[in-house]
């Protein structure tokens, strides 16, 4: 080797562009395909794709994750609808892929894209009013319980107040 060897070398690693140091378990950027925006322009939430796997993040937080989107979807189109019913007004603005998935999904089951996502919306709106129901059951349970109990100690009293023999 000569001399001027390893002053070539280094001079070809200053001249060289530098590359990026490959992270193991580097994070995915992650694409939003659907994202929930209050009147002010706040993201309430978003489904994003990072890699393969499908988040949903509500409040900033990620809340959970799965394999297909639209069951998420369904659940940020409902939240849509109740906070419209309480007044907000909301928008739900999601990607053409997401579209496109829906589209497809409906299409295997023989509707329109528009009628199998409502129909995943209801679902949700039933287990509301489901859960509303049980928790007036609940409600309703405990009067009962506390009705009953208050009699028992007014049966114990009279039977008290009855002359033994």
């Amino acid at each position: 080797m000569s001399k001027l060897s390893k002053a070539k070398r280094d001079q070809r690693k200053k001249q060289a562009p530098r590359r990026p140091f490959a992270r193991l378990n580097a994070q995915q950027p992650v694409q939003n395909h659907a994202v929930l925006v209050n009147e002010e322009g706040q993201v309430v939430a978003a489904i994003g794709l990072q890699g393969n796997e499908w988040l949903l993040a509500i409040g900033g937080q990620t809340m959970g994750n799965a394999d297909n989107p639209v069951p998420m979807l369904a659940m940020l189109k409902h939240l849509a609808n109740v906070q419209e019913k309480e007044g907000r007004k909301v928008t739900l603005e999601y990607s053409e892929a997401l579209q496109q998935m829906i589209d497809d999904l409906a299409a295997d089951e023989g509707k329109t894209a528009d009628e199998y996502l409502a129909a995943l919306v209801a679902e949700f709106e039933g287990d509301d009013a489901e859960t509303a129901a049980e928790d007036a059951d609940a409600t309703g349970t405990d009067d009962t319980a506390t009705a009953a109990e208050t009699e028992v100690p007014a049966a114990d009293a009279s039977s008290d107040a009855a002359p033994k023999a």
